[in-house]
């Protein structure tokens, strides 16, 4: 049975569920009904996707039958396919924490009349990137989620909202100009932005162009995912968000951008030259965010360090330009999306039960949200890498393929990589000890080892009136814990399939093939493997 037809809904639905939940204006309940739908849906189309495609191979869909390169092609792998499938549950389960939120809150902090249509056209613009086929249709990914994202970030109208989302669209403009004049360049020396038609192609082009084409790629894409030194934006903009935007934000967006990167270093780029660059950055952007995270008494903003410091372990394994390597960061994406959205749910849960976010003034919350407790702290074992977690494993599956390469500067990462993850242990561990464990009558000492060198985030000491945590919140979180135990449950086939969208991804020659699969595509000359 041909499901080809199944691509262009991942894209659509989200879509008209956007148009639908706008005219549904006065209508909140109809709204989150319709948004739920729209997401659930894509959630059952991805994972329908993500079985044939790992049974019968890769899907190229020619959107208007006008055929490649010259029409607007999206593809599903099985790399595309386990991101849409991730991202859309992530998209749906934070979804219903917000409806509990806004329940339980009222609408004025995120009113649902442009809430629910930006954030389908949020998960529409992630799909879009996921699917996309082009370069073009990849921007327009990135535009479309960014512009929702502009409007979600800034939701509330407060001065600390709007001067953060300044800092994040100024950052995200540029990041979106470097790729658009990158995109140009492409097309003016090549006449083309199709991606396995520039494959094709891209050995045409002189070296030295080659060269600054694939670093304004990078640059660009390194921004979005948020990869030192390009990630100073990062902390002081997530955390001012809702908490489920923040949420969002932190899972998924700057993992587009690893994604972006991915396809670029395996398609475009197959025999790289920045590889040693890639890994150097990778070691300055695990062992600066996780320093960062140490410092902070936020919980937000340690969690936005920790998510800056685990961007490295995925930029390692693509560094390492072999399928083992990619296999391992392919897993490990699925694992942090997961795990760094959940975390910052509990986060969420944390700052409504006890008033503020920071640890300085928290404490006693064991006893009085113990559920919240436990949801707080087996995603926290899980980033700090504690076995069985699938965080170990993810971990330690990029060290297996960093040692086969024997080289002193991937054993020095293969080193940072433990310290990070031990100093991710500490740091999420501090902050559940001094948020749940502490006695609540300890509080107003501020002065112990724990708290002495601590940073409070800027503008954020206020400590507001607590409030219970309604049940559709704390379930959603719940059943993102769920997710996270399941990859770790399911380790194996997961690990299966990770492996196997590796092998097909590295070189242009499989993906070529897909587009162009009667032979237009001159593949012969650019047949790209694994190094």
């Amino acid at each position: 049975m041909n499901l080809d037809f199944l691509v262009p809904l991942v894209v659509l639905v989200p879509l008209i569920g956007a148009g639908a939940a706008l005219v549904a204006t006065r209508r909140p309940r109809l709204q989150a009904v319709l948004t739920i739908a729209a997401l659930a849906i894509v959630v059952a189309i991805s994972a329908v996707l993500l079985i044939v495609v790992d049974r019968d191979g890769a899907i190229a869909v020619q959107v208007g039958g006008w055929e490649a390169p010259f029409g607007i092609l999206l593809v599903v792998d099985r790399l595309a396919a386990l991101m849409l499938t991730i991202s859309s549950v992530v998209l749906l389960a934070v979804f219903v924490f917000s409806v509990g939120q806004g329940s339980a809150d009222g609408d004025g902090d995120a009113p649902v009349s442009i809430y629910n249509p930006t954030y389908l056209i949020l998960a529409a613009g992630v799909f879009d990137a996921f699917a996309a086929g082009d370069l073009f249709n990849l921007y327009v990914g990135f535009e479309m989620l960014l512009i929702a994202s502009y409007v979600l970030i800034t939701l509330g109208g407060t001065e600390q909202r709007i001067r953060a989302g300044v800092t994040y669209i100024v950052v995200s403009l540029l990041s979106s100009v470097l790729f658009l004049a990158s995109i140009a360049m492409i097309y003016g020396a090549l006449g083309t932005v199709n991606i396995a038609d520039i494959a094709q192609k891209m050995d045409t082009i002189p070296p030295d162009v080659q060269t600054i084409i694939h670093v304004m790629l990078l640059t660009a894409f390194g921004i979005k995912a948020a990869i030192f030194p390009l990630s100073f934006w990062l902390p002081d903009s997530y955390p001012t968000a809702p908490a489920p935007v923040t949420a969002v934000f932190a899972g998924l967006l700057t993992k587009v951008g690893v994604y972006a990167i991915i396809r670029t270093e395996t398609v475009l780029f197959v025999e790289s030259n920045v590889n040693v660059y890639l890994l150097i950055i990778s070691l300055l952007t695990m062992v600066i965010g996780i320093l960062g995270a140490v410092a902070q008494a936020d919980i937000k903003r340690l969690l936005s360090f920790t998510l800056v410091s685990h961007i490295g372990y995925m930029i390692f394994g693509i560094a390492l330009g072999t399928v083992e390597g990619l296999a391992a960061t392919i897993y490990y994406v699925v694992h942090h999306i997961t795990v760094q959205t959940t975390l910052f749910l509990a986060a969420g849960l944390i700052e409504r039960r006890g008033g503020t976010a920071s640890v300085l003034r928290l404490g006693g919350l064991l006893k009085a949200a113990p559920v919240v407790a436990v949801l707080f702290f087996i995603p926290a074992l899980n980033l700090g890498g504690i076995p069985p977690f699938s965080g170990f494993i993810g971990k330690v599956a990029l060290f297996d393929a960093g040692a086969r390469l024997d080289d002193p500067l991937v054993y020095v990462l293969i080193g940072a990589g433990a310290v990070t993850s031990l100093l991710t242990l500490y740091a999420l561990m501090r902050a559940w000890n001094l948020a749940f464990w502490r006695p609540g009558s300890d509080v107003e000492d501020h002065e112990s080892p724990l708290t002495e060198r601590l940073e409070e985030a800027p503008g954020r000491t206020a400590v507001q009136a607590k409030r219970a945590n309604p049940r559709t919140m704390i379930g959603a979180t719940v059943g993102m814990v769920g997710v996270s135990l399941v990859l770790t449950v399911f380790a194996g086939p997961l690990y299966g399939v990770a492996e196997r969208a590796a092998g097909k991804v590295y070189g242009s020659n499989s993906y070529v093939q897909l587009v162009f699969p009667s032979g237009e595509g001159d593949t012969a000359d650019n047949e790209g493997s694994a190094p």
